[in-house]
């Protein structure tokens, strides 16, 4: 995420079945983007919680220009 505080309150955490849905991917592949470090989350228990703003960002790292 950004160097900017942003309070816990206003973060949106989403599951990681949230995530997969919103991509289109498996929740495997999730997990793998966790993994690797290309996606930040952060563990609570056993499950991963995927801030909101990351997913957003990863997904603008992410666009490819075919042009």
């Amino acid at each position: 995420m950004n160097d900017s505080v942003t309070p816990l309150g206003a973060v949106r955490f989403l599951k990681v079945a949230e995530v997969a849905a919103a991509l289109r991917v498996s929740r495997m592949s999730v997990y793998r983007l966790i993994h690797a470090g290309d996606l930040e989350a952060v563990r609570f228990g056993r499950n991963f919680r995927v801030p909101e703003p990351a997913v957003n960002a990863y997904l603008r790292e992410s666009f490819y220009n075919a042009g």
